[in-house]
C-alpha cells in the first residue's frame, strides 16, 4: 500500500530547501566575518575607506594595474610573503605596531603609512549642499601621530607638519594636495634610513628604514606624508604614478608580489572562530565536501523509486478491528479459556431476552430457558448441556464446538 503523491512539486520543494540552506550558510558566514551593516568606507584611514584620507583609490588603481591585492581582516595576513601595507590611525598602540614590524623582518616587505588628518563625516546638510557621495569626509587639522616616536625605527627622529613647495622622487616631481599641511621627517633617526621622496626643503616624505642593522632582514618603507598614497593623492596623475613607484620600491622591484592592506589596526578585523575557519583554507575543502555530500543525499531523497510505502497501523479501526485486536492479543498470550465464560454469559443473556426471561441467577435462568424451549416446541435443544459445556471448555476445539451449539439455538429462535 502506498500513500498518495505529495501535493507539492519536487522542484518547488527543492528550490525552497536550496534557498533556505543558502540563506543559513550566508548567515553563518556573516556572523563569522563580523558583518554588522556599518559603512566601512566612511571616515577612516584604511584601504576600505572612500574618504579623502582613505586608501580605496590606491587599492582600485593597483587592481586595475594587474596587481594582486587583498584586504586583510585577521592577523593571519601578517604571516604571508607579500607586501603588507599598515595604515594605523592616531589611536593605534605602538607596542602592537612594533610587534608586527619585528614579526615581518624575515617574512616579507612592509610599508608603514603614518596618519596625519583629523577627519569627520559630513552631516546631512553638508552632504546635501556638496552633493556628496558615500564615505565623503571633512578634513580638519593635520597632527603627527604620537605613537611614532615610541617605535624603534624612529629613535632620535622627529616629525613636523609644515609648508612645502612640492615633492621630488625617482627623477620626477610634483605638488601635494595641501602644501600648507605637509608631514615630513626633519631629523634622521639613529638607524640607517634611505630617502625615497623629499620635499622642496629637503625633508623626508618617505624612506626605507634599516633600523635593525641586519642585511638579511627586510627593510620597512615608511611613508611620513600620507597624501602621497591616499585618495586625496589619487586626484593627480603624477602622485598616482609615485604611489605605484613606492609600491615597487617596497618590493625591491620583485614581480608577482601581492599587496595586502591591513584593516585590523582600523578596527575592522574579523574574529577567528569555527565559522570563519570553516570557510578558510585548509578547512574550506572539508566544508565543500560536506556541502556536496548533503546535496547528494537531498538528490537521492527526491529521486528514490516510487512513493513512500504507508506503514500498517499498529491497531485496527472500528468494531471488527477491535475484535481482531482482541483475538490477536489472546492468540499471543494463549489464554483461550478466558473466552468461554464471557461468551456463554453473552449467548445466555441474548437467548433469555428473546424468550422474555428476566431471571438473573444463572442456574435458575438456564432452567427457565429449558422450560421455555419445551413449551415453544423445542424439547431436545440441549441448551443446559451446551451452556455447561461452554463454561467449562478450555481448549480451542472445545470452545468452538460449544459456541456453535449455543449459536445454533439462538438462530433457531430467530426463525
Amino acid at each position: 500500500m502506498s500513500r498518495r503523491s505529495s501535493p507539492f512539486r519536487p522542484l518547488t520543494v527543492g528550490l525552497l530547501l536550496l534557498v533556505g540552506a543558502f540563506a543559513f550558510l550566508l548567515l553563518l558566514y556573516a556572523i563569522g566575518q563580523g558583518w554588522t551593516g556599518e559603512d566601512e568606507g566612511a571616515a577612516g584611514e584604511h584601504a576600505a575607506s572612500r574618504g579623502l584620507n582613505g586608501y580605496a583609490g590606491l587599492v582600485q588603481m593597483l587592481e586595475a594595474s594587474q596587481h594582486t591585492v587583498e584586504l586583510s581582516r585577521t592577523p593571519g595576513g601578517f604571516d604571508d610573503y607579500s607586501l603588507l601595507v599598515l595604515t594605523p590611525p592616531h589611536t593605534a598602540d605602538p607596542a602592537e605596531i612594533e610587534a608586527v614590524l619585528q614579526q615581518r623582518r624575515y617574512i616579507g616587505p612592509t610599508m608603514l603609512v603614518l596618519p596625519k588628518w583629523q577627519a569627520m563625516p559630513l552631516d546631512d546638510e553638508q552632504a546635501d549642499q556638496a552633493d556628496a557621495g558615500d564615505g565623503w569626509v571633512q578634513l580638519g587639522g593635520a597632527i603627527s601621530p604620537g605613537w611614532f616616536s615610541q617605535l624603534a625605527l624612529a629613535k632620535g627622529s622627529s616629525l613636523v607638519v609644515g609648508t612645502t613647495q612640492g615633492w621630488e622622487a625617482f627623477g620626477s616631481s610634483g605638488e601635494l594636495p595641501d602644501p600648507k599641511s605637509v608631514q615630513a621627517l626633519v631629523e634622521q633617526p639613529d638607524f640607517s634610513l634611505d630617502p625615497l621622496v623629499l620635499d622642496s626643503e629637503g625633508d623626508m616624505l618617505a624612506g626605507l628604514s634599516y633600523y635593525d642593522g641586519d642585511d638579511d632582514a627586510w627593510p620597512v618603507l615608511v611613508v611620513f606624508e600620507p597624501d602621497l598614497l591616499n585618495n586625496y593623492a589619487m586626484a593627480d596623475q603624477s602622485r598616482a604614478e609615485l604611489a605605484v613607484a613606492l609600491i615597487e620600491a617596497a618590493t625591491d622591484g620583485e614581480p608577482g608580489v601581492s599587496v595586502v592592506f591591513d584593516l585590523t589596526f582600523a578596527g575592522l578585523s574579523g574574529n577567528q572562530n569555527l565559522l570563519t575557519l570553516a570557510f578558510a583554507p585548509p578547512f574550506l575543502a572539508a566544508t565543500l565536501c560536506l556541502l556536496l555530500a548533503a546535496l547528494v543525499i537531498a538528490w537521492r531523497a527526491f529521486k528514490r523509486f516510487g512513493p513512500p510505502v504507508a506503514e500498517v497501523p499498529a491497531l485496527a479501526q472500528g468494531k471488527a478491528g477491535l475484535a481482531r485486536n482482541g483475538a490477536a492479543l489472546l492468540g499471543r498470550v494463549r489464554r483461550w479459556h478466558l473466552l468461554a465464560e464471557p461468551y456463554a454469559a453473552l449467548l445466555t443473556t441474548r437467548i433469555a431476552a428473546t424468550l422474555g426471561i428476566r431471571e438473573v441467577e444463572p442456574s435458575a435462568r438456564d432452567a427457565a430457558i429449558e422450560l421455555a424451549l419445551e413449551r415453544a416446541g423445542h424439547p431436545r435443544t440441549g441448551f443446559s448441556q451446551a451452556a455447561h459445556t461452554m463454561r467449562n471448555a478450555r481448549k480451542p476445539g472445545e470452545i468452538l464446538r460449544a459456541a456453535r451449539a449455543l449459536k445454533t439455538i439462538e438462530r433457531m429462535l430467530k426463525r
